[in-house]
């Protein structure tokens, strides 16, 4: 029998500060600024660099398809959500910090720091998900996945405008950097870190974990969880709707982090942006970003999480069209906002969608498979960029494969059932 119960304005307030404090690694390290020096700076030309980072999100987004639908049917059965958290986060914060050792030609140092730290932060991101149906009541789960976002997108718009004020554009960067082999622009990985190291708090003193009791011993526990990832994938076909969403996502999503993984070395190589315009575009498009999140989060409640994400993957298309054809800067600034206000909406609205049809105490396992789909072949997109963008020497011929991507996830995602999805999930109502 349904039943009703509160929630915790505190708890929501805490699970979307964990977005501020992550999307500074998004903005800064995977987009804008260690993305765009590697490129530029430690690989030995733009082209090779954009190869190798695409390889290296290969790595680190396989890695962590694997390991998700297992780590989350793990912290499910044995109460672990916010120690595995926590542990993951450190991993974000302590492999971030590091990359601020990798000097120009340090290659595969670059490469391995980032492969740990990307980890940390996606995997993360599996747990911090899997909260958001416990805390949000099934009537506003769209707009409190949106605030999330929202969230983020100021907490990466605030970082990035501390990292260009006072690390890279300013003559006498903060602390006593200098210039020199970069230390500037490495210095915004310590920003980084500390920035996750801080803002992270909140979610681990104000949102519950579910507690479990007679939790068993790790050999019992280990070997209980691949009994019920057994079962799991078996009982997929009963959650048909999830198994749908999470087909079309695996498209649509992966073309979405190639955009995002690529976007300030699409800049940098293509149109000739410096490090101070690469910075600006991303406090653009993250506010940009911000309003879209939490404006299209009321949206999703009225129109429904799929028609939100076909409203935006169709954007989507259009905006990569301009910025594949686009003659000037002007006409890629376009694209980019068009990206960035498209962007918080749609991967909120995949989020909450998820949300109203995972049924409950099944939380951190399903939404690791919701980061299956984001992963499993998340290489794809990143992978047939760098081989067109090598194969053709040209960055716009790699940069086209979205528009694919974005068709195949918007035609899958037709055949959702929203309705029957959320029904079968048989959810706890809360209210406010």
């Amino acid at each position: 029998m349904r039943t009703t119960t509160t929630y915790d304005r505190r708890a929501i307030f805490g699970w979307a500060m964990f977005d501020f404090a992550n999307s500074s690694f998004s903005s800064l390290v995977l987009t804008f600024v260690f993305s765009t020096y590697f490129t530029k700076s430690i690989a030995p030309t733009e082209i090779e660099g954009t190869a190798l980072w695409s390889r290296a999100l290969a790595v680190s987004g396989v890695t962590v398809a694997l390991l998700s639908p297992f780590v989350g049917a793990l912290a499910d059965r044995g109460g672990l959500r916010k120690q595995i958290l926590f542990g993951l986060t450190v991993m974000t914060v302590l492999g971030t910090a590091s990359l601020f050792t990798a000097v120009p030609g340090a290659v595969m140092q670059a490469l391995v720091l980032f492969v740990i730290a990307n980890m940390g932060m996606e995997m993360g991101m599996v747990f911090y998900n899997s909260f958001l149906p416990d805390i949000a009541p099934p009537d506003r789960i769209g707009r409190i996945s949106g605030y999330g976002w929202s969230f983020g997108y100021v907490g990466g718009l605030l970082a990035m405008v501390i990292a260009m004020q006072g690390f890279v554009t300013t003559d006498t960067p903060l602390f006593g950097f200098v210039k020199e082999n970069g230390e500037n622009i490495r210095a915004t990985n310590l920003l980084v870190a500390a920035w996750i190291a801080v803002f992270s708090i909140p979610l681990f003193l104000w949102v519950r974990d579910k507690k479990v009791a007679n939790r068993p011993a790790i050999g019992v526990l280990l070997k209980s969880t691949v009994q019920q990832l057994q079962v799991t994938f078996h009982e997929i076909r009963k959650y048909r709707q999830i198994a749908r969403l999470l087909l079309a996502r695996i498209f649509y999503n992966d073309a979405i982090l190639t955009i995002f993984s690529f976007g300030g070395i699409y800049a940098a190589g293509t149109f000739d942006f410096t490090f101070d315009q690469i910075l600006v575009f991303g406090i653009v498009l993250n506010v940009a970003a911000g309003f879209g999140a939490f404006a299209l989060g009321f949206l999703d409640d009225k129109l429904g999480g799929k028609m939100t994400i076909q409203i935006t993957n169709c954007g989507f298309i259009v905006a990569t069209l301009i910025a594949v054809f686009a003659p000037n800067q002007t006409w890629f600034w376009v694209a980019g906002i068009m990206v960035g206000l498209l962007s918080g909406p749609n991967q909120a609205a995949s989020r909450s969608l998820m949300g109203r049809f995972v049924p409950e105490d099944k939380e951190s396992e399903f939404f690791g498979f919701y980061a299956l789909s984001g992963k499993a072949t998340a290489f794809v997109g990143p992978l047939l960029l760098g081989i067109l963008t090598k194969a053709f020497d040209s960055q716009r011929v790699g940069i086209s494969v979205v528009v694919v991507l974005f068709a195949v996830g918007g035609l899958l995602l037709k055949r959702v059932n929203e309705t029957e999805g959320k029904a079968l999930a048989g959810r706890v109502e809360r209210k406010a």
